[in-house]
């Protein structure tokens, strides 16, 4: 089976670098290209995993907590597509489940592997790992302060300007309605 190669990266990062906001920049693009505006899509179920594990390595449990319980709910309505990714989507759920309740008693982070059941797919992203010096299902280096706190230490600049330039043409639309 064929898999986009924004997918075979996601699961690169997930299981190697262990870089989850990487994982969500990457499926974030592909999710907008291919399924946009679908809040249920089984591409925001995976990015929601990620972000959930993001929040739980930084101790954010209550953002972890909500991130993992909607991607429960959709990992649940997507089951079929999770299978076509190669997933176990009944392992899945379980350690989805498992990582709900380890938030929710909150007990230290733990780096969690997701259920591959395509050995290809397995292979792949080995593959990718070793190009990248990574080691596959190593778990997170948690004094990686780059990796642990990646949202406040990245240059925000083109995010901030086009929210200025969005800012600017919300105000002169206002001006022409008036």
């Amino acid at each position: 089976m064929s898999y986009p190669e924004a997918y075979i990266q996601f699961l690169t990062h997930f299981h190697g670098d262990r870089d989850y906001f990487e994982c969500h920049e990457l499926l974030e693009e592909y999710w907008k290209e291919v399924d946009p505006d679908n809040k249920g899509s089984v591409w925001v179920g995976l990015i929601q995993i990620a972000v959930s594990l993001y929040h739980y390595r930084r101790n954010n449990l209550r953002g972890a907590k909500r991130l993992i319980e909607n991607a429960i709910m959709i990992v649940n309505r997507t089951k079929e597509h999770i299978r076509d990714l190669g997933l176990d989507e009944h392992q899945l759920l379980l350690d989805l489940e498992r990582l709900s309740l380890q938030i929710e008693k909150q007990l230290p982070y733990k780096s969690m592997n997701l259920p591959i059941r395509d050995e290809k797919l397995i292979i792949a992203c080995q593959n990718s790992c070793a190009q990248n010096k990574w080691n596959w299902c190593a778990p997170s280096d948690l004094k990686n302060q780059h990796l642990v706190n990646r949202h406040r230490l990245r240059d925000r600049s083109d995010v901030i300007e086009n929210r200025v330039i969005a800012l600017r043409q919300k105000q002169k639309n206002r001006n022409n309605l008036e």
